[in-house]
């Protein structure tokens, strides 16, 4: 039996084990930097999503505030928003509306729609 030819291909397994330990370190490494990214990234999306809450709920207060004071000063909000030169709505994708279906009647009321005022 050769033995330098054996010790040659030991050598040569351990240097392909090492090489291969050290681009799994490498992977390991950039894993945890994107799950690092992905948990920041998620964390910013909450807070945009709760700022985004905070921000219709208010619309919501203020349509209300401002429709009553249009009914007291005698003014038709409906003809007003008729008449009106508005953009298009922004049209609801599926996942937006499957997203929607869980919120509470607080969530569903706070919208900027004309047509929240008629439910």
């Amino acid at each position: 039996m050769d033995i330098g030819g054996t010790a040659k291909k030991v050598q040569r397994v351990t240097k392909i084990a090492e090489e291969s330990y050290k681009k799994m370190q490498a992977i390991m490494e950039q894993m945890q930097e994107m799950m690092k990214q992905m948990k920041q990234l998620q964390s910013d999306m909450e807070t945009t999503t709760e700022q985004v809450g905070d921000i219709e709920y208010e619309l919501a207060e203020q349509r209300v505030l401002l429709e009553s004071l249009a009914e007291q000063q005698g003014v038709d909000v409906e003809e007003v928003l008729a008449s009106a030169d508005l953009p298009e709505p922004p049209q609801e994708s599926e996942a937006d509306t499957e997203a929607d279906e869980p919120a509470d009647d607080l969530a569903k009321k706070a919208t900027s729609k004309p047509s929240a005022s008629d439910e």
